[in-house]
């Protein structure tokens, strides 16, 4: 039987047992060995690399909490706060400002860090109605929190 293009040479084997071969050794290219050539090698390579990279973005998302949590505690240091103290504190003051964030404002505007601080070292030290004052904020702090009736 004479094929006059490749394609009808593909069709001929069995399109569906071809790309799914081709598809395998595709993400196999750039291991060592047999590996990266052989089906049956490269199946159990490509399986195990799929299962370390399901497992590697668990551990990415672990590692940045990680990151944040240290930057920020780094940061509530220099004011005098201890991590725990701090987040406790915003909590009950209604800033809802999630670790990722908090961990870039520390870096990139420290001021900003700051009046968080100051917000939350006032609420430790007076309880959320003293932290406002007589509706009145810390310097440098805008928020919308209404007080309580």
């Amino acid at each position: 039987m004479v094929f006059l293009t490749l394609s009808y040479w593909i069709r001929n084997r069995g399109p569906d047992r071809y790309w799914k071969v081709q598809e395998v050794l595709k993400h196999a290219r750039h291991f060592r060995g047999r590996k990266n050539r052989c089906y049956s090698l490269a199946v159990r390579a490509v399986r195990r690399a799929f299962v370390y990279a399901t497992k590697g973005r668990k551990l990415k998302k672990r590692n940045m909490r990680t990151l944040w949590i240290s930057r920020i505690a780094a940061a509530s240091r220099e004011h005098g706060m201890k991590y725990p103290a701090l987040m406790h504190n915003l909590v009950k003051s209604s800033v809802q400002l999630n670790r990722r964030v908090l961990s870039d404002l520390a870096i990139t505007e420290p001021k900003s860090f700051l009046s968080l601080a100051k917000l939350a070292q006032a609420r430790r030290e007076e309880g959320f109605r003293a932290a406002l004052g007589n509706g009145k904020e810390p310097p440098g702090v805008f928020s919308r929190v209404v007080m309580l009736q």
